[in-house]
């Protein structure tokens, strides 16, 4: 599979075997949540109580999901040693349990791929374009986010047989409601290829992407609908890429599975905040830039915050290299993610930042050019910022940029406004990239935080996210931190 032409990511090169190592199952574990909170959102609606049996249409988003898991057991678990792909849900309904329960009845096609072979199975080619070799299977599912469970109950599979072209091309008309819908589709897909420059290698990929950039036009409503603040989302540049790809290509796991570096406590400001503060009013933060596809997210949140610190204490503005910290951090993964309180400690051991004009960026690794006499800034000691957002915003307004970690979980087709998902969809525990707090506010009465991103200019608010202040939104108050310059 190649994939497709995107600025910018937070984590290592996308593979089969990221998928297939199962390190990516927490994405699947949020969307599950969407799903079970949109089903605990509607049941007084449609009075259905919980336990009771609800019939789903074969093309819902959750249910395809469910298909998938059940296709990946099937392949694990058959004595067979070629792949089967999913062709066709002819049922399914769920059931609110200890988890969300599905039944599933799925007709399965051989393809012509080995399992030993590290391929994704929706990209291979089926046994023929007519008649195709089969099986038809019922599957039961559970599905408990919140104890991070998903497992196949049962599952019983007929006797391989023929699967006809008829049945197999009736697909397309459950992923399809209407040929309205199906061309509205195509229409902002064109639109999408146009705007972002997107090149796919030939027209199979195209329609994969086309696939994927329909089912994520029906994620990004689901977003819209259950946003509590006044964000809207819809097409990105990332509108091609699946959740797992996503995820691979932007996100940094490393924020919630390794721990922080220990730094002293900051010490906060005994008078309360103001009602705003904005440091890009007050000439201490550069033009936003893009990370390009390295995993260096962390390394761009540290420099800004730095470049913040040298402003107030200096007097003026430099960009700094992130090429350095990906080249010459010894204590992070450069391309592969980082934690800004080790970039701290490391840039302390070098002996500070050259400029990016010295040291400019290039996206991958490369031996370490460092030269003190280049030197444009340097940092004495680094802090830890209190998770109180009130003391976060007297801090900020003091004493500059704060850099943080948060869950990007509404970021992927975030366009504008400000962000609020809902806490279980946007946990706190699940930190993935490193951002930089440039400042807060409210806009027609809704509180924010000003965060500047490393995905260019063309996403966002010019480069910008905002997201609701004063609930912790996204865990954008767990990983706050700042340098020190005396």
């Amino acid at each position: 599979m190649a994939t497709p032409t995107s600025q910018g990511r937070c984590c290592p090169v996308f593979t089969p075997e990221l998928l297939a190592s199962g390190c990516h199952s927490e994405s699947r574990i949020v969307t599950v949540m969407i799903l079970f909170v949109l089903l605990a959102v509607l049941s007084p609606v449609t009075g259905l109580p919980s336990g009771s049996w609800r019939e789903l249409s074969p093309g819902d988003t959750e249910v395809q999901r469910a298909a998938d898991l059940a296709v990946r057991e099937y392949n694990r678990g058959t004595e067979q040693d070629v792949l089967y792909r999913q062709l066709r849900v002819t049922e399914a309904r769920k059931q609110v349990v200890s988890g969300v329960k599905y039944d599933l009845t799925v007709l399965l096609g051989r393809t012509l791929c080995k399992k030993e072979e590290d391929v994704i199975p929706e990209n291979c080619q089926l046994t023929g374009p007519v008649q195709i070799k089969g099986v038809k299977c019922s599957f039961s599912i559970l599905i408990a986010p919140w104890r991070n469970e998903t497992k196949v109950l049962s599952q019983a599979c007929s006797q391989e047989s023929i699967i006809t072209e008829e049945m197999y091309t009736e697909k397309q008309k459950i992923f399809s409601s209407s040929q309205e819908e199906l061309l509205e589709t195509v229409t902002l897909f064109k639109d999408f290829v146009t705007t972002y420059n997107k090149q796919y290698t030939d027209d199979e990929e195209a329609e994969r992407r086309l696939q994927v950039f329909s089912e994520n036009l029906k994620k990004a409503r689901s977003i819209q609908e259950m946003d509590q603040g006044t964000a809207e989302y819809g097409v990105t540049k990332y509108s091609d890429l699946t959740e797992e790809e996503f995820r691979a290509l932007y996100l940094n796991p490393l924020l919630s599975t390794q721990p922080p570096r220990p730094m002293k406590k900051a010490e906060i400001p005994k008078d309360p905040p103001p009602a705003g503060w904005d440091w890009r009013d007050h000439g201490a933060v550069t033009e936003v830039k893009n990370q390009g596809m390295c995993g260096s997210c962390w390394a761009f949140s540290v420099t800004g915050n730095i470049e913040g610190q040298w402003f107030l204490h200096k007097g003026s503005l430099v960009s700094l290299s992130e090429q350095e910290l990906v080249d010459c951090d010894g204590e992070d993964h450069a391309c592969g993610g980082g934690l800004p309180s080790n970039a701290y400690d490391a840039i302390e051991k070098l002996g500070g930042l050259e400029s990016e004009n010295d040291y400019s960026y290039h996206g991958h690794k490369e031996a370490c050019s460092f030269a003190t006499d280049k030197v444009s800034a340097y940092i004495n000691s680094s802090v830890e910022i209190p998770k109180d957002e009130t003391q976060i915003a007297a801090w900020l307004a003091q004493n500059g940029p704060i850099s943080i970690a948060l869950n990007a979980f509404a970021m992927q087709f975030y366009r504008k406004g400000i962000s609020h998902p809902f806490r279980i969809l946007c946990n706190p525990w699940m930190i993935d990239h490193a951002v930089l707090l440039v400042g807060y506010g409210e806009r027609n009465g809704t509180p924010f935080w000003a965060i500047k991103n490393s995905w260019g200019t063309d996403w966002g608010e010019q480069g910008y996210y905002y997201l609701y202040r004063g609930s912790g939104a996204c865990g954008m108050n767990t990983m706050c931190s700042s340098a020190v310059v005396n």
